[in-house]
C-alpha cells in the first residue's frame, strides 16, 4: 500500500467514525422525536415505513457527505452535523403540518404520504448541502 494512503487513513477514520456517530445520533433522535414506532414497523413489513425513515436517512446523509468533501476540520462536521439533523427535523415538522393524518397514515402502510415526506426530506437534504459549500 502506497505510504500517503496510509498517511490519510487516520483523517479517513476520524471523519467516519464522527460521520457514523453523527448518523447514529440523529437516526435516535428522529425514532424518539416521531410518534410511531418506525423499526417496530418496518420489523412488521410496513413499507410506508421504511420509505419515510429512509427518505429522513439520505436527506440527513447528504449535507454530512457534503461536509465531509469540503470542511477542513472535524469541528466543522460536527457543527454542520447538528445542523443538518436539526434542518431535517424541521423538515419532517413541515410534513406532519402538511399532512395532519401522518402518524395513522404511516402506521397504516400508506406508501402516498410516506413517499411525500422521503421526497421532502431528500429535497431538503439537497438544498441543505448546497448551502453547506463554503
Amino acid at each position: 500500500m502506497p505510504a500517503h494512503f496510509l498517511a490519510a487513513l487516520p483523517n479517513f477514520l476520524a471523519y467516519l467514525g464522527t460521520a457514523v456517530a453523527l448518523l447514529a445520533a440523529f437516526v435516535a433522535i428522529y425514532l424518539y422525536v416521531t410518534p410511531y414506532d418506525e423499526i417496530a414497523l418496518i420489523r412488521g413489513n410496513n413499507t410506508a415505513a421504511a420509505i419515510s425513515l429512509s427518505g429522513a436517512l439520505l436527506g440527513f446523509a447528504l449535507p454530512i457527505a457534503n461536509v465531509i468533501a469540503h470542511s477542513d476540520t472535524l469541528l466543522d462536521l460536527a457543527v454542520w452535523g447538528v445542523i443538518a439533523g436539526i434542518v431535517q427535523l424541521l423538515a419532517w415538522g413541515v410534513a406532519r403540518v402538511a399532512l395532519p393524518q401522518l402518524q395513522e397514515d404511516i402506521a397504516a402502510g400508506r406508501a402516498a404520504p410516506a413517499t411525500f415526506v422521503a421526497a421532502l426530506s431528500i429535497t431538503v437534504g439537497l438544498i441543505n448541502a448546497a448551502c453547506m459549500t463554503y
